[in-house]
């Protein structure tokens, strides 16, 4: 009987020994788990903050401004960004008639801004179409940007901007593609012609506008501009989604 019960106690003994080995290798899947939870609370925050604006009344898809956080976060991370209170979205997948640019304050939770913007005349009429990092192409560039010092060009008060993506973006500087205020982007010139004029790629907004919209944003903030661009997508580093 002793003899029976030490056996018996020692298999049961390396049972334990072998579910103790094997643990851990079934922890090794818990980080993947996290990290979606993480990925849904941060969405879930997100929305939460998408609906603090009441962005959804405005016509900005939650998908783009959703985007637009998660980058800025990313960016934010590895020091770029100084002025981190302001936030704008120009939304490419609206029509040029459309208010499809916003200026946000993250800290009060305010749409400052919320007018028409320009695209390149290469990029397409109503709808921005086609995008390029290549210079003298006159189409518009996407993803995310940093907005630098301000100038006095041949459009008046501007605002430079730095493109962050290598590849998508980065050539913004050498194609001279900044904020302007033009007279072509106002209600006026769409009931004229049917929609607003195009630039030669910069995001031009109206004049009236311009400075006000410059002074708050130059400086080191984030510009994300948004299109459905599937080749965009697949060359972005970033985590967006």
């Amino acid at each position: 009987m002793k003899k029976t019960n030490i056996s018996h106690y020692l298999f049961v003994f390396s049972i334990t020994l072998l579910l103790m080995m094997f643990i851990p290798f079934g922890f090794a899947k818990s980080p993947g788990k996290a990290t979606k939870m993480m990925v849904k609370k941060a969405s879930s925050a997100n929305y939460s903050l998408y609906t603090e604006f009441n962005l959804c009344d405005y016509g900005l898809s939650f998908k783009a401004f959703n985007y637009a956080l998660n980058g800025f976060y990313e960016l934010q991370a590895e020091g770029f960004f100084q002025n981190n209170r302001m936030l704008t979205i120009i939304d490419f997948s609206k029509p040029a008639t459309e208010k499809r640019l916003f200026v946000l304050d993250l800290i009060s939770s305010k749409i400052l801004f919320n007018t028409l913007v320009a695209h390149g005349q290469q990029s397409g009429a109503l709808f921005a179409k086609y995008f390029s990092n290549i210079p003298s192409s006159l189409k518009s560039s996407i993803g995310f940007f940093e907005t630098a010092q301000t100038y006095i060009g041949k459009h008046g008060y501007s605002l430079k901007l730095n493109g962050l993506e290598q590849g998508i973006n980065d050539q913004v500087n050498k194609r001279a593609i900044v904020i302007h205020g033009a007279d072509y982007v106002s209600e006026s010139y769409i009931k004229r012609n049917g929609l607003i004029g195009r630039s030669w790629g910069c995001p031009a907004v109206p004049s009236s506008l311009s400075k006000p919209i410059i002074d708050k944003i130059k400086d080191g903030s984030c510009l994300f501009i948004y299109a459905e661009d599937l080749d965009y997508w697949k060359k972005s580093k970033l985590k967006l989604s």
